[in-house]
């Protein structure tokens, strides 16, 4: 082996906080050791708790195996020496400036947090407030429905010598989400690196302009989308959507765990408990609790985090969604106050 060849496999690894590979990030420090098959250098890393810190030096050696040589063993130190490896969209020139970021999680699928996360920006924006809306969830988005602009495409913009995504504007609110860019009867087949880098594009390359609140519609569980927004962005806060049911609340705790991390370290603004009860449109004020009562409340309290509210589960909120008329936007409805008086909270 020549360094050169160690150099040249460690191109394959992108540091996940900027799309950038190890070299081009200047990560790799100047000592590189061979000894046969045995090699040893330093990666370098802007602080000791980074949060990508074992999957880079896992993936720095699996390149090495798989470019070089199979037999290779890496001994890999690291060092931390505080380097610009933040991406654009860290410093002033980001074409994004919002008072508050706020991502909405889901520990799993089916909870509703898309219908939750399209009301509160609407609401939001009823409020008065500039409200931008990210649409995370590369591989099920459903923003643009939801928003009844499945037939809209952006366009680009000039902006300070910059072409810029001109994103979607309905209800008051701006709005960009993959769902825009492919084909809605294709599955996106992308691994986790080329969605994390399509999120930032239509973060750093979007004209988003002043706003009060950027909401975050994530995928559920936890991915590399959520570490790389993590990375990139200055979270104000994560909201957490739950049914009341024990197998949506084992996910919610472990969402919570994961954002409590030391290394990711992100404050847990609330719960919103959805599908709380079930209120047929003949009997306005019975409750049936489908899915167990008060769970969402009681892990929240155990938790000692903020109930936000409970929302219940009504045939016009699914309706709305369907067909891109947030329920918020029907004024009096008793749903559409409860997501009101949620926005108010936050």
């Amino acid at each position: 082996m020549y360094p050169q060849q160690i150099i040249d496999a460690l191109r394959h690894v992108r540091y996940p906080g900027t799309g950038k590979d190890l070299i081009e990030s200047g990560m790799l420090e100047d000592d590189i050791r061979i000894s046969g098959f045995e090699v040893s250098f330093s990666l370098i890393f802007a602080k000791d708790n980074d949060p990508f810190m074992k999957s880079v030096l896992k993936a720095a050696e699996t390149a090495l195996q798989t470019y070089i040589d199979p037999n290779v063993v890496a001994n890999i130190h690291t060092k931390f020496v505080k380097q610009n490896l933040q991406s654009p969209i860290s410093n002033h020139q980001s074409p994004i400036h919002a008072k508050h970021v706020i991502a909405i999680h889901s520990g799993k699928g089916g909870v509703g947090k898309s219908t939750v996360t399209a009301n509160l920006a609407v609401a939001l924006a009823q409020a008065g407030y500039r409200v931008g809306l990210l649409d995370a969830d590369i591989h099920g988005p459903s923003m643009p429905k939801m928003f009844h602009t499945e037939e809209c495409r952006p366009y680009s913009v000039e902006v300070d010598g910059r072409t810029l995504i001109e994103p979607i504007e309905q209800y008051g609110v701006k709005m960009l989400s993959i769902g825009f860019f492919v084909d809605p009867e294709q599955a996106v087949i992308w691994r986790g690196g080329m969605a994390s880098n399509a999120i930032k594009q239509l973060i750093e390359d979007a004209h988003w302009g002043e706003l009060d609140y950027f909401l975050i519609d994530l995928p559920p569980g936890t991915s590399d989308i959520h570490l790389t927004l993590i990375a990139e962005l200055q979270l104000t806060g994560v909201i957490v959507v739950t049914t009341p049911q024990p197998v949506a609340l084992v996910d919610a705790r472990k969402g919570v765990e994961m954002f409590r991390n030391e290394k990711v370290h992100v404050d847990i603004l609330g719960f919103i408990e959805n599908m709380a009860w079930f209120t047929p449109a003949e009997l306005p004020n019975n409750k049936y609790y489908i899915f167990g009562k008060d769970g969402g409340k009681k892990l929240a309290e155990e938790l000692h985090i903020p109930l936000l509210g409970q929302i219940p589960l009504v045939q016009s909120i699914r309706e709305g969604g369907d067909e891109g008329t947030p329920i918020v936007l029907q004024v009096g409805h008793p749903a559409a106050e409860a997501f009101r008086e949620i926005a108010s909270h936050i």
